[in-house]
Formats: C-alpha cells, sequence, structure tokens
C-alpha cells in the first residue's frame, strides 16, 4: 500500500492499463504538458512513457473528443475521453447519450463502445455555476451507460481499471474537491474495485445513509457527529450508481429500518429520488419512517463564498437531517 493523492491514484491506474493493453489510450485537451492537463497533475508523465499516440492531444472541442473516442471504440481500441468539467460535457452529449450509449443494441451485440468518459463533478470554492455541477443522475437515466463515482483514491484506482476494462461506455464521474485528498492505494496492478459493489464506509444500526463520491466522505464525518448524540449510523459508499448495489442497501436499511440518502447534486430530479422510491417500493414493510433526502437546493452554484456555503451540503446539515430520521 502507498499514500497518495486520489489524482495520482487515478493517474497510476491508467498507466498499469496502459501497460497491460496497448489499445488503452486517453485523448483531451493539453493532456501532455508540463502538469498533464490540469492543476491536479492528472496526466503528468504519461507522455513520456507511452508518447504522443497514445496520449493525445485534442482541439478545444468537447464533441471532437467524444466523437474520435467512440469511432475508436467501435474500431476496437480502449479510449479514455476526458471532457473536463461535467459542465463542458453537455457540448459531447449527443455523442454520448445517442451514439455511444445505443451502439450495441442498435447493431443487435455486433458492435461495442469499450469508452470510459472522465467527467469533473462537484463545487470547489469559487467555480461557480458553470464549473461546479454534479449530472450524474442524467447519464443513470441514459440505457446503455455504466456511471461510477469513486470517493477515496483507492477507489478512484480500482474503478478507473474497472471500467477501461468494461466492454460498454463508462462514465467515470470524479470529485474536483477529492483530487488532492490522500488515501492508501494498493500497489498490486491486477486490484481492481468490481462495478456494481458498494462500499459500508461506517457500520450502524439506528439508521442508514447512502450517498457516493464526496458526499459519502461527510456522511462518514456526520456518522462520527450522530455518534456523540448515541446515533449508530451505517454509511454506504455505493461507488458505482449504474448498476447500483441493491443488496447492500437492502440489507442496511432492513436492518436499521431508517434511510437518509446524500447527495450534492440539485435534489430536485437527482438520483437519491431513485434510490428513496425504490426503496420504500420494495422495503416498505421493513421501514420504521419515511425516507429523506438531502441535496443542493434547486438554483445555479453561486461564485460569492457567503452564498456558496449556503448552496453547499455540508457534514452538519447531513447530521441534521440524519436526526429528524432517528426521531421518526
Amino acid at each position: 500500500m502507498t499514500e497518495m493523492t486520489h489524482a495520482d491514484a487515478v493517474r497510476e491506474g491508467l498507466a498499469e492499463e496502459m501497460r497491460r493493453d496497448p489499445l488503452v489510450w486517453a485523448l483531451g485537451e493539453d493532456l501532455s504538458t508540463a502538469h498533464g492537463g490540469t492543476s491536479a497533475d492528472q496526466y503528468r508523465g504519461l507522455i513520456d512513457e507511452f508518447g504522443p499516440k497514445r496520449i493525445v492531444n485534442t482541439p478545444i472541442s468537447e464533441n471532437t473528443i467524444m466523437g474520435a473516442a467512440v469511432g475508436a471504440a467501435v474500431a476496437g481500441t480502449r479510449p479514455v475521453a476526458d471532457l473536463r468539467m461535467a459542465d463542458f460535457a453537455m457540448c459531447a452529449v449527443d455523442e454520448l447519450v445517442n451514439q455511444a450509449a445505443k451502439i450495441r443494441y442498435m447493431f443487435g451485440g455486433q458492435a461495442r463502445v469499450p469508452l470510459v468518459v472522465r467527467q469533473a463533478i462537484g463545487l470547489r470554492k469559487g467555480s461557480a455555476a458553470q464549473h461546479s455541477q454534479s449530472t450524474e443522475a442524467w447519464y443513470v437515466h441514459t440505457p446503455g451507460l455504466v456511471v461510477v463515482a469513486p470517493a477515496t483514491p483507492s477507489d478512484g484506482k480500482g474503478l478507473l481499471k474497472a471500467s477501461i476494462r468494461c466492454d460498454d461506455p463508462v462514465v467515470f464521474m470524479e470529485h474536483k474537491e477529492l483530487w488532492l485528498a490522500t488515501g492508501e492505494v494498493s500497489d498490486d496492478p491486477d486490484e481492481i474495485v468490481p462495478i456494481g459493489k458498494a462500499r459500508i464506509a461506517r457500520e450502524g444500526r439506528d439508521l442508514t445513509i447512502v450517498s457516493w463520491s464526496k458526499m459519502a466522505l461527510l456522511a462518514t464525518d456526520a456518522a462520527e457527529l450522530l455518534a456523540g448524540d448515541g446515533i449508530s449510523a451505517e454509511v454506504i459508499d455505493l461507488r458505482s450508481l449504474w448498476p447500483w448495489d441493491k443488496d447492500t442497501v437492502y440489507t442496511s436499511v432492513a436492518k436499521t429500518g431508517r434511510l437518509l440518502v446524500a447527495q450534492e447534486a440539485v435534489q430536485v430530479g437527482g438520483f437519491g429520488a431513485e434510490i428513496s422510491a425504490d426503496v420504500t417500493e420494495n422495503l416498505n414493510d421493513a421501514l420504521k419512517t419515511h425516507v429523506r433526502r438531502i441535496g443542493a437546493p434547486r438554483i445555479p452554484v453561486p461564485y460569492a463564498e457567503p452564498m456558496e456555503n449556503e448552496y453547499r451540503v455540508t457534514a452538519e446539515r447531513i447530521a441534521a437531517k440524519a436526526r429528524e430520521v432517528a426521531a421518526g
């Protein structure tokens, strides 16, 4: 095990997969620059090892990146297309949603699209309305797409490796405020995190908190706050949003009888609503109170720091909502 940042772990996962399979390559804007494309150094040094035919700089055009990646995936390679911010991916929605997601179905399984699409989600201080959105629910809603959202450096590396090996298009959503977060990561190049398997981040008996990405870490912090009140919260980090691990969630809710779903995305129409509805429909007899959700208000992400702080879903706000659930 090695201590490393989330960005370093994902970069190492990509490098391992490129060494393992010569058909794996990456494309995006400025991937070969000195800092590897972003302030988090996500591609630093890869151009030196793999060269410009496998670490490919593209024009500043998200639909060009996606169009090239989809065609290359159908032709038999395994591209990792970096669209930077999830907000920017809107420029490539047709290629991703109307093409990549549907090709396997429309061609009767004769063609597949083994493609990974990296998108950065979530708030980062001062990034404002066009660099801060969490759009995971849009892609979960699209048949044909796999959607993952890791919270830890270890899961970032392991899920990227699993995503590259997947024969379907995977939307790999990584939180901007986690890029420089650190954690223990396996040195084993064969270790992956299976898609569709959740992680129990903390065991508990009184209520279940389900979340993903950075919110899973804040949910764990909230559980610490709740423990001071004598409330034992079980925290489940989904890791994969589609497919999501219903068995782990069902088992936990059947034990605790209470569920809170926490998301950073706008609460209205979010993926948390799907989990809430699913559990209500299938575990109604086990529930001791109705399911609750917490998410962001339906407004653009503010730029001004005081307003941004009001927008944020914090550990304290998750804990406050969880106390309502525990009292129900």
